[in-house]
């Protein structure tokens, strides 16, 4: 099942939290509606993934991993790794909101930095995310807003993102031209960059 077309790539865009269908349409461009509706259908019949209404106000309907779709994680994590370091494939194209928030989950090294903790909001937009690191170890990275205000909140494009995740600019630089905003504890800020930095 999760060798079909689209499979994994869909549990890739649920690894962070449920999302709606539009969402997942939007963050799989290439796979039509009704491929998309028909891999979704099969995935839930295999136990993969699950259906909800979110609670009001909301009331929408979401798509999540269950429990033992949560396990094909360190699977789509090392095929990224795997793939990140291709000799010949160019990298090329829109890089999206969850693949970074997932580059940072697996590359996130607690020996770049002296323990500490902070909580974070990530803002690419339109897209939010929180982080939370205890002891210099980063315990949560999740789709969606804090529900308690961040030490620090990062603000920026996902092309800056990636710039900074992979070092073809500074954090300093961003910072200096604009791309790149923080507010709050800019420290733990940039503690947190330094971190995930490929």
């Amino acid at each position: 099942m999760v060798g079909e077309r689209w499979a994994l790539l869909i549990v890739r865009d649920l690894l962070l939290g449920p999302k709606r269908f539009t969402d997942l349409q939007a963050g799989l461009p290439g796979a039509g509606p009704n491929v998309l509706t028909q891999r979704l259908r099969d995935l839930e019949q295999a136990g993969v993934i699950q259906r909800r209404t979110l609670p009001p106000p909301a009331g929408s309907r979401v798509y999540e991993l269950t429990e033992w779709g949560a396990e094909l994680e360190p699977i789509v994590v090392t095929f990224g790794l795997w793939g990140s370091r291709s000799p010949v494939l160019p990298r090329e194209g829109e890089v999206r909101a969850d693949s970074l928030m997932i580059s940072m989950r697996c590359t996130f090294d607690a020996t770049a930095e002296p323990a500490w903790s902070a909580s974070y909001e990530i803002r690419l937009d339109p897209d939010r995310f929180t982080a939370r690191v205890v002891d210099g170890q980063l315990v949560a990275l999740t789709r969606g807003q804090p529900t308690e205000p961040a030490d620090a909140v990062l603000e920026t494009a996902p092309a800056t993102l990636d710039a900074l995740l992979n070092g073809r600019t500074s954090t300093e630089a961003a910072l200096a031209d604009g791309s790149l905003r923080m507010t709050g504890d800019t420290e733990a800020g940039c503690r947190l960059l330094r971190a995930v930095r490929a």
